[in-house]
C-alpha cells in the first residue's frame, strides 16, 4: 500500500513539474516587448512577395494576423482598413498576415484571400503564412492578434502586442482604442501606456 502511494504521488510530482515547464515553454513563445522582429517574405494576394524591407520611408508596422473565416477577424476588418487609412500616411502601414492551415480551413486559401481582399477594397497587403513559419515566431495566437512595431537603428522592434480595442461586438461601443492610442504615442515620441492587451478572436489553425 505505501509503495502504490509512493508511486502515485511520484506520478502526481512529474505532471506537476511537465505542466509548469510546458506551461513556462507556452509563455515563452514569441516575440515579447522590446524584441526585434525578423523580416519575412511572403505571397501577397496580387502574387507579390512582401517583405518589411520592401518599406524603406515607414517608421514602423501595424501587423496583424488576421483571416477571412474568424467571425472575430471578420467584426474587425472594417476598422483594421481604417487603420491603414490612418496610419498608412503617417508612416506606420498595416500588414496583414493569413496563419491559417488552409487543409483545415479551406475558405482561408489563397484564391479566398483574393476574393475577400477585393470584396473589402484593403488598402494593404493581405499575405498568406503558407508555410506557417511566421505566425510562431511573432507568438501570434488568434486571428486577430495585432503587433505594432517600430523602426529602429536595431530594427523592428516590438512595442505592442495583444487587441485592436476593447469591444469586438461593436466598434460603436469601444472605449478604448489599444492600437490607436499605441501608435498616436509612438508619433508623439512617448511611451505607450498600455503595451499588452489580451487578443480576443479564434485560434490559429494548424
Amino acid at each position: 500500500m505505501k509503495k502504490t502511494i509512493k508511486l502515485i504521488t511520484a506520478a502526481v510530482i512529474v505532471l506537476c513539474i511537465s505542466a509548469f515547464t510546458l506551461t513556462k515553454t507556452t509563455l515563452s513563445e514569441g516575440y515579447k516587448i522590446g524584441d526585434v522582429a525578423e523580416d519575412f517574405s511572403l505571397k501577397n494576394v496580387d502574387g507579390k512577395m512582401v517583405s518589411l524591407s520592401d518599406y524603406k520611408n515607414a517608421k514602423g508596422f501595424i501587423v496583424t494576423f488576421t483571416c477571412n473565416t474568424c467571425p472575430y477577424a471578420i467584426a474587425y476588418e472594417d476598422r483594421i482598413i481604417a487603420l491603414d487609412k490612418k496610419y498608412a500616411s503617417k508612416g506606420y502601414p498595416v500588414i496583414a498576415i493569413m496563419p491559417n492551415n488552409v487543409s483545415v480551413k479551406p475558405d482561408d486559401n489563397l484564391d479566398a484571400m483574393k476574393q475577400r481582399s477585393k470584396e473589402k477594397g484593403f488598402t494593404f497587403p493581405y499575405l498568406i503564412d503558407k508555410e506557417q513559419k511566421v505566425y510562431p515566431k511573432f507568438g501570434a495566437t488568434k486571428t486577430p492578434h495585432m503587433f505594432i512595431l517600430q523602426k529602429t537603428k536595431k530594427g523592428n522592434v516590438v512595442k505592442y502586442i495583444g487587441a485592436i480595442d476593447d469591444n469586438y461586438k461593436d466598434a460603436a461601443s469601444v472605449t478604448t482604442k489599444y492600437v490607436e492610442k499605441a501608435v498616436d504615442a509612438l508619433l508623439q515620441g512617448k511611451d505607450i501606456e498600455q503595451t499588452e492587451t489580451k487578443a480576443i478572436g479564434c485560434s490559429i489553425k494548424v
